[in-house]
């Protein structure tokens, strides 16, 4: 059976001018992709002050972001875009800086395990499905609202305790998306060498955003903060509760007030901007792939009849599990990962300059020609075949490998399980007439014209 191949933005025939590839890349950087870029091992681009080598030799893949990582941090441009709103966050820093910060919140992270953090999760995807409810069968809706709401209020519930409710947690999420928005105009120049083109207005808007949503975090977390200094007990047990505990374990030094504020937000970025986007894009496969929709939909069925799925059902879902992971090849959140090597180098014959720009790119890996059948073509069945398995092991990446792989991996799946399960459980996603969504990469690879679908309630919901 032929499967359904998702649109992406059309590669260039051939290589073109540097000129011409910033041009292209000033929207997306996947706008800068040649045909090349998806069968290639390695492509390189040199213009004044950076060096940039795109790598697809998993050998050298692995090197670079596991074997040899402490030689290859993270690029110093992510710490320059990101910086305004996370601060010297474990998501921006590298070195000691990083791993004492990692070795700190380590033991943190057991709130944000699958049994802490179930209740959590099946709380928001209620309100979730309350909130679909009110939405007209017959009108096209876009998916991607709702569902960077729901992780949004997930997070917000494993972090604070509480739902994303009230004006401040409003305007939180608000700023959060003025500033993802904002983001590439800032990074993909300084990634090119090209700072001058930045606009000065979407530098104070950026900055404007990042100091609002620090601000509201800030106010949230100072009464605990003066709190749990006072000596007082702590009333909940969640990642801001683990977060003030946490100490050093060289010095016994605790975060300080601004290190909370800037862990927690990169806590509510990482932790909704990219299962927002992968939610968004399965609910879109979903709707243009109706035999894989109801394969899944009789498996929730079966598995949960008409009660809300409890996390004693997720290992039952192996349906859903797919679609999710094969979502996640198709549309990684995380395009690429920049790094830079400290030294100079040799990579596939080529010397490397210190502090040249390497690029890991999940988007190119999990599409590569080379290590895939039938790359472009949704297909979760792959993650049950004997011959995708070498694939899999060494081309599949969505959350990062080596020492930075992604703390909340395993909470971000569970979460996505939970969601499609309810989602499919409910309701009947069908496409929108007409509508065609464009990926393009960003912060994380959202639709530039939002992911519109229609949902139609089920008989026995």
């Amino acid at each position: 059976m032929s499967r359904f191949c998702p649109v992406y933005p059309k590669p260039h025939p051939e290589q073109t001018s540097k000129l011409r590839m910033f041009w292209h890349a000033r929207r997306s950087w996947m706008d800068a992709l040649f045909e090349r870029s998806y069968s290639m091992q390695m492509g390189e681009v040199h213009l004044p002050g950076v060096d940039l080598y795109m790598l697809n030799d998993l050998k050298e893949v692995k090197r670079v972001m596991q074997s040899e990582a402490q030689q290859f941090p993270k690029s110093h441009l992510l710490h320059e875009s990101l910086e305004p709103l996370l601060g010297d966050s474990i998501f921006t820093t590298n070195g000691e800086q990083w791993q004492r910060q990692r070795t700190m919140m380590n033991p943190a992270f057991a709130q944000a395990r699958v049994n802490v953090a179930f209740p959590r999760m099946l709380g928001a995807a209620q309100s979730m499905l309350e909130r679909l409810d009110a939405v007209e069968e017959a009108q096209p809706y876009d998916i991607e609202i709702e569902m960077t709401h729901v992780t949004a209020d997930i997070i917000f519930r494993t972090i604070f305790s509480k739902p994303m409710q009230g004006p401040d947690a409003h305007r939180i999420f608000e700023a959060f998306a003025r500033y993802q928005s904002l983001a590439p105009k800032l990074m993909l120049p300084a990634l090119f060498g090209a700072r001058w083109l930045t606009m000065p207005w979407y530098r104070w808007q950026s900055n404007q955003a990042a100091r609002e949503i620090r601000g509201l975090l800030h106010a949230m977390i100072k009464p605990r903060y003066e709190a749990h200094l006072k000596g007082e007990a702590e009333e909940q047990e969640d990642i801001l509760a683990a977060f003030m505990q946490a100490k050093d374990p060289n010095t016994g030094e605790p975060f300080n007030e601004e290190e909370l504020v800037n862990q927690v937000a990169m806590l509510f970025l990482a932790g909704h901007e990219t299962s927002a986007s992968a939610l968004t894009w399965a609910s879109y496969l979903l709707a243009q792939s109706p035999d894989i929709q109801q394969r899944a939909y009789e498996q929730v069925v079966e598995v949960v009849g008409d009660r809300l799925p409890q996390q004693a059902d997720m290992k039952s879902f192996s349906q859903v599990w797919n679609i999710f992971r094969e979502t996640l090849r198709l549309f990684p959140p995380v395009g690429f990962f920049a790094r830079e090597n400290v030294q100079s180098c040799p990579i596939r014959g080529k010397q490397l300059k210190e502090r040249s720009t390497v690029v890991v790119a999940p988007w190119l890996l999990q599409r590569h020609r080379k290590w895939w059948k039938n790359p472009d073509a949704f297909d979760p069945d792959r993650f049950d075949r004997e011959e995708d398995k070498e694939a899999i092991k060494h081309a599949y990446m969505p959350f990062s490998m080596g020492p930075r792989v992604c703390l909340g991996a395993a909470f971000a799946l569970q979460e996505a399980v939970l969601i499609l399960a309810c989602l499919l459980q409910r309701y009947e996603i069908l496409p929108a007439a007409g509508h065609v969504p464009q990926p393009v990469g960003r912060l994380t690879i959202r639709s530039e014209n939002g992911v519109r679908i229609n949902l139609r309630k089920r008989e026995a919901a």
